[in-house]
Protein backbone atom coordinates (compact mmCIF):
# COMPACT_ATOMS: atom_id res chain seq x y z
CA UNK A 1 0.00 0.00 0.00
CA UNK A 2 1.30 3.25 -1.01
CA UNK A 3 0.10 6.81 -0.23
CA UNK A 4 1.15 9.91 -1.30
CA UNK A 5 0.30 13.95 -1.02
CA UNK A 6 0.04 16.29 -3.23
CA UNK A 7 -2.51 19.32 -1.88
CA UNK A 8 -4.73 15.84 -1.08
CA UNK A 9 -3.68 12.57 0.48
CA UNK A 10 -3.67 9.84 -2.26
CA UNK A 11 -3.94 6.08 -1.80
CA UNK A 12 -2.19 3.75 -4.64
CA UNK A 13 -3.82 0.52 -3.91
CA UNK A 14 -4.88 -2.03 -6.11
CA UNK A 15 -7.61 -4.51 -5.03
CA UNK A 16 -9.59 -2.47 -2.60
CA UNK A 17 -12.50 -0.11 -3.49
CA UNK A 18 -11.91 3.49 -4.16
CA UNK A 19 -14.50 6.35 -4.23
CA UNK A 20 -13.25 8.83 -6.52
CA UNK A 21 -14.18 12.38 -7.84
CA UNK A 22 -12.82 14.69 -10.06
CA UNK A 23 -14.03 17.61 -11.49
CA UNK A 24 -13.49 20.28 -14.56
CA UNK A 25 -11.06 23.13 -14.16
CA UNK A 26 -12.04 25.69 -12.80
CA UNK A 27 -15.34 24.13 -11.90
CA UNK A 28 -14.73 25.80 -8.35
CA UNK A 29 -15.02 29.55 -6.96
CA UNK A 30 -11.46 30.61 -6.21
CA UNK A 31 -13.03 32.24 -3.10
CA UNK A 32 -15.05 29.53 -2.05
CA UNK A 33 -15.64 30.16 1.64
CA UNK A 34 -16.50 26.92 4.29
CA UNK A 35 -18.37 26.98 7.60
CA UNK A 36 -16.16 27.97 10.14
CA UNK A 37 -15.95 25.45 12.27
CA UNK A 38 -13.08 22.90 11.52
CA UNK A 39 -14.57 20.04 9.28
CA UNK A 40 -13.39 16.74 9.04
CA UNK A 41 -12.56 15.50 5.71
CA UNK A 42 -15.55 14.03 4.78
CA UNK A 43 -17.41 17.08 6.06
CA UNK A 44 -14.85 19.20 3.85
CA UNK A 45 -16.13 16.88 0.20
CA UNK A 46 -19.60 17.18 1.07
CA UNK A 47 -19.57 20.86 1.70
CA UNK A 48 -17.11 20.89 -1.93
CA UNK A 49 -19.58 18.69 -3.45
CA UNK A 50 -22.45 20.69 -2.86
CA UNK A 51 -20.55 23.86 -4.29
CA UNK A 52 -20.33 21.72 -7.45
CA UNK A 53 -23.51 20.58 -7.79
CA UNK A 54 -24.85 23.82 -7.37
CA UNK A 55 -22.12 24.85 -10.43
CA UNK A 56 -23.25 28.26 -10.31
CA UNK A 57 -19.71 29.17 -11.55
CA UNK A 58 -17.28 27.82 -14.02
CA UNK A 59 -17.92 24.69 -16.87
CA UNK A 60 -20.01 22.60 -16.88
CA UNK A 61 -19.13 21.13 -20.12
CA UNK A 62 -20.59 17.29 -19.20
CA UNK A 63 -23.88 18.84 -19.66
CA UNK A 64 -22.95 18.03 -23.18
CA UNK A 65 -24.60 14.82 -24.19
CA UNK A 66 -21.53 14.10 -26.50
CA UNK A 67 -19.14 14.89 -23.91
CA UNK A 68 -21.00 13.05 -21.35
CA UNK A 69 -21.29 9.74 -23.81
CA UNK A 70 -17.07 10.40 -24.67
CA UNK A 71 -16.73 9.97 -20.14
CA UNK A 72 -19.50 7.35 -19.96
CA UNK A 73 -17.77 4.96 -22.69
CA UNK A 74 -14.04 5.86 -21.58
CA UNK A 75 -15.36 4.46 -18.05
CA UNK A 76 -16.80 1.38 -19.71
CA UNK A 77 -13.68 0.77 -22.00
CA UNK A 78 -11.38 0.99 -18.45
CA UNK A 79 -13.39 -2.02 -16.96
CA UNK A 80 -14.61 -4.34 -19.98
CA UNK A 81 -11.71 -3.60 -22.68
CA UNK A 82 -8.99 -2.58 -20.78
CA UNK A 83 -9.49 -4.64 -17.27
CA UNK A 84 -8.15 -1.75 -15.10
CA UNK A 85 -10.77 -2.07 -12.71
CA UNK A 86 -14.54 -3.07 -11.38
CA UNK A 87 -16.38 -0.07 -11.94
CA UNK A 88 -19.31 -0.42 -8.98
CA UNK A 89 -21.17 2.89 -9.74
CA UNK A 90 -20.94 6.10 -11.38
CA UNK A 91 -22.49 9.60 -11.55
CA UNK A 92 -20.92 12.21 -14.21
CA UNK A 93 -22.64 15.45 -13.48
CA UNK A 94 -22.41 18.63 -15.69
CA UNK A 95 -19.03 19.66 -13.74
CA UNK A 96 -17.95 16.06 -12.13
CA UNK A 97 -17.50 12.49 -12.21
CA UNK A 98 -18.13 10.29 -9.01
CA UNK A 99 -16.84 6.77 -9.07
CA UNK A 100 -16.89 3.83 -7.13
CA UNK A 101 -13.87 1.17 -8.59
CA UNK A 102 -11.86 -1.69 -7.46
CA UNK A 103 -8.29 -1.09 -9.02
CA UNK A 104 -6.41 -3.63 -10.65
CA UNK A 105 -3.72 -0.82 -11.55
CA UNK A 106 -2.60 1.63 -9.96
CA UNK A 107 -5.32 4.18 -9.45
CA UNK A 108 -2.89 7.47 -10.35
CA UNK A 109 -1.84 5.53 -13.11
CA UNK A 110 -6.09 4.82 -14.11
CA UNK A 111 -6.97 8.23 -13.45
CA UNK A 112 -3.96 9.93 -15.39
CA UNK A 113 -4.78 7.57 -18.62
CA UNK A 114 -8.40 7.76 -17.84
CA UNK A 115 -8.68 11.85 -17.41
CA UNK A 116 -5.94 12.19 -20.38
CA UNK A 117 -7.84 11.02 -22.72
CA UNK A 118 -10.99 12.22 -22.43
CA UNK A 119 -9.87 15.73 -21.77
CA UNK A 120 -8.18 15.46 -24.85
CA UNK A 121 -10.89 14.34 -26.39
CA UNK A 122 -13.34 16.40 -25.14
CA UNK A 123 -10.90 19.59 -25.61
CA UNK A 124 -11.11 18.40 -29.92
CA UNK A 125 -15.35 18.23 -29.74
CA UNK A 126 -14.63 21.47 -27.71
CA UNK A 127 -12.52 23.09 -30.47
CA UNK A 128 -10.37 24.59 -27.69
CA UNK A 129 -6.36 23.81 -27.35
CA UNK A 130 -3.96 23.95 -24.90
CA UNK A 131 -6.39 24.35 -21.85
CA UNK A 132 -6.95 21.98 -19.21
CA UNK A 133 -10.31 20.01 -19.54
CA UNK A 134 -9.85 18.42 -15.88
CA UNK A 135 -8.69 19.79 -12.84
CA UNK A 136 -5.03 18.22 -12.26
CA UNK A 137 -6.09 16.38 -9.01
CA UNK A 138 -8.57 14.18 -7.69
CA UNK A 139 -10.17 13.21 -4.40
CA UNK A 140 -10.02 9.64 -3.46
CA UNK A 141 -10.98 7.46 -0.28
CA UNK A 142 -10.55 4.19 0.45
CA UNK A 143 -13.84 2.26 1.03
CA UNK A 144 -13.27 -0.15 4.30
CA UNK A 145 -16.13 -2.51 4.53
CA UNK A 146 -19.54 -3.30 2.64
CA UNK A 147 -21.51 -0.62 4.94
CA UNK A 148 -19.46 2.07 3.35
CA UNK A 149 -19.41 0.67 0.30
CA UNK A 150 -23.16 0.97 0.13
CA UNK A 151 -23.49 3.74 1.41
CA UNK A 152 -21.05 5.26 -1.17
CA UNK A 153 -23.22 3.48 -3.98
CA UNK A 154 -26.08 5.48 -2.64
CA UNK A 155 -24.00 8.44 -2.18
CA UNK A 156 -23.38 8.22 -6.03
CA UNK A 157 -25.93 7.28 -7.40
CA UNK A 158 -28.58 10.01 -5.68
CA UNK A 159 -26.11 12.87 -6.85
CA UNK A 160 -28.39 13.78 -9.08
CA UNK A 161 -31.52 13.65 -6.82
CA UNK A 162 -29.78 16.08 -4.54
CA UNK A 163 -28.42 18.25 -6.44
CA UNK A 164 -32.11 18.41 -8.05
CA UNK A 165 -31.56 17.54 -11.84
CA UNK A 166 -34.11 14.56 -11.21
CA UNK A 167 -36.59 12.98 -9.10
CA UNK A 168 -35.43 9.55 -9.17
CA UNK A 169 -31.31 8.86 -9.30
CA UNK A 170 -32.76 6.29 -12.40
CA UNK A 171 -33.90 8.82 -14.57
CA UNK A 172 -30.33 10.58 -14.57
CA UNK A 173 -29.06 9.39 -17.85
CA UNK A 174 -25.24 9.23 -16.80
CA UNK A 175 -25.24 7.12 -14.15
CA UNK A 176 -24.85 3.66 -12.66
CA UNK A 177 -28.08 3.72 -11.29
CA UNK A 178 -29.78 3.99 -14.75
CA UNK A 179 -28.23 0.51 -15.66
CA UNK A 180 -29.01 -0.97 -12.30
CA UNK A 181 -32.69 -0.61 -12.64
CA UNK A 182 -32.76 -1.82 -16.25
CA UNK A 183 -30.79 -4.97 -15.13
CA UNK A 184 -33.40 -5.29 -12.74
CA UNK A 185 -36.00 -4.86 -14.18
CA UNK A 186 -34.60 -7.77 -16.97
CA UNK A 187 -34.59 -9.94 -14.23
CA UNK A 188 -37.38 -9.65 -13.14
CA UNK A 189 -38.87 -10.45 -16.68
CA UNK A 190 -36.58 -13.74 -16.79
CA UNK A 191 -38.66 -16.91 -15.75
CA UNK A 192 -36.46 -18.88 -12.81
Amino acid sequence: MSRYERRLPHWNIVGQPLFVTFRLHGSLPHNRVFPPARLSSGEAFVAMDRLLDRGRSGPVFLRQREIAELVLQALHDGQDRLHRYDLHAYVIMPNHVHLLVTPYVEPSCLLRSLKGYTGHEANRILSRSNQPFWQDESYDHLVRDENEFRRVRRYIENNPVTAGLVGLPEDFPWSSARRAEARRQAESLTPP
